[in-house]
């Protein structure tokens, strides 16, 4: 027995020897001991005003555009413009035929002078019949010239002629309205151009028969037009990063027309209201395109100024780390490490924007992981500088 535990005792004293030797040899360190603190670098939270820049895609549109539409039904006689042209307010782009709106005319004239005919013979009459009323008055001044019964119906007659009159007067006034009305009808026969601009589409040519289609199903407009010398840059900004803005405020964005060329224009109009559904804000920036190098409908890509006029609290990147339910970074407090959950919000640099129960001069761990955990011991390794004094 004695021999038995002599033997014993020699093996594991050997196997202690080995055990030592192999971690003199290089190999990777043995891991600390229960309760050693953990080294770590901090860095302090840093307080400033966000001012950068971010990128946001964007299209060109037309700052007016229409389709035109016939306002009445007729035959394209003549289009005097094509794709491509350049077009002047008032000028004349399209002329219809439409025979029937010429006939009606005609009679509306036919019926206007013919009223006016009636109402110059009722006005004969009246002077005439109101004349020898006033003869008849005059004479009966004289007793026993004429009976005043004859007086009577000679004024009665004057009366009804006043009612002719009248009469006639408002056959007129309706005639004209008719015929200002087929007039008018007649003119939307000739198309004019609402505003300055060029003609990007033509669909319809000579001899085609058109009507009022309004933009209804399957109605197809003759001409598109679109000032392409004002445009509107129209920026959807993501909710999380409206910020502050100012009307008249200068952006910079790019086309990919023109790569290596930036282009300005100001802030125009402020939506000021979410859309729901893809929770951003429509702005428009007002493009002056004088030259006409920009075109309606191009993408481009928007550097966004983004700032605060208040300080916000940054740290580095790599000091946020998150597990399956925090975001946070480990303050370092007394040599304890504590989480303290935060929101993120814009990256500047090597640095993320960060808002919790925190405050500028906290230090916290330079890059976190959840392998410390609240509350564990640390030791903060000096940094360089400190170790250079």
């Amino acid at each position: 027995m004695n021999r038995l535990l002599l033997f014993s005792a020699m093996v594991i004293t050997v196997s202690g020897c080995n055990s030592t030797s192999s971690n003199q040899g290089g190999s990777a360190p043995a891991s600390p001991a229960p309760g050693t603190p953990t080294t770590v670098s901090t860095v302090p939270v840093i307080s400033k005003k966000l001012q950068t820049t971010i990128s946001l895609p964007a299209q060109l549109t037309p700052y007016e555009q229409v389709d035109i539409y016939p306002k009445v039904t007729g035959f394209v006689e003549t289009v005097t413009v094509d794709r491509g042209s350049r077009v002047q307010r008032g000028q004349v782009l399209v002329r219809l035929t439409a025979p029937e709106l010429e006939s009606q005319r005609s009679q509306a004239e036919a019926a206007l002078k013919s009223a006016e005919s009636q109402l110059a013979t009722a006005q004969a009459k009246l002077a005439s019949d109101n004349g020898t009323y006033l003869h008849m008055v005059a004479a009966s001044k004289t007793p026993g010239v004429l009976a005043e019964n004859d007086v009577a119906v000679a004024g009665q007659t004057v009366s009804a002629d006043k009612g002719v009159v009248a009469a006639a007067e408002q056959n007129i006034a309706a005639a004209r309205e008719t015929l200002k009305s087929i007039s008018q009808t007649a003119s939307y026969l000739t198309i004019t151009a609402p505003f300055e601009g060029v003609v990007t589409t033509r669909n319809l040519h000579p001899g085609a028969l058109i009507g009022p289609g309004a933009g209804g199903a399957g109605a197809q407009p003759i001409l598109q037009i679109v000032d392409d010398r004002r445009l509107r840059l129209v920026v959807p900004i993501p909710e999380a990063q409206v910020g502050e803005m100012k009307t008249g405020q200068l952006v910079s964005f790019t086309v990919p027309a023109y790569p290596g060329q930036t282009f300005k224009a100001p802030v125009e109009r402020i939506s000021h209201d979410v859309d729901g559904k893809s929770r951003t804000m429509p702005v428009e920036l007002e493009v002056k395109n004088r030259d006409g190098r920009l075109s309606p409908g191009s993408f481009t890509t928007v550097s966004w100024p983004l700032q605060r006029s208040y300080p916000t609290l940054f740290v580095p990147t790599s000091a946020v780390t998150t597990d399956q339910q925090h975001t946070f970074v480990i303050r370092v407090r007394n040599n304890k490490a504590e989480w303290v959950t935060v929101q993120t919000g814009q990256t500047l640099n090597d640095e993320l924007e960060v808002f919790g129960e925190l405050a500028a001069g906290d230090q916290v761990v330079k890059i976190a992981s959840d392998a410390i955990h609240s509350g564990d011991a640390v030791r903060v390794q000096p940094s360089a500088s400190s170790s250079a004094k």
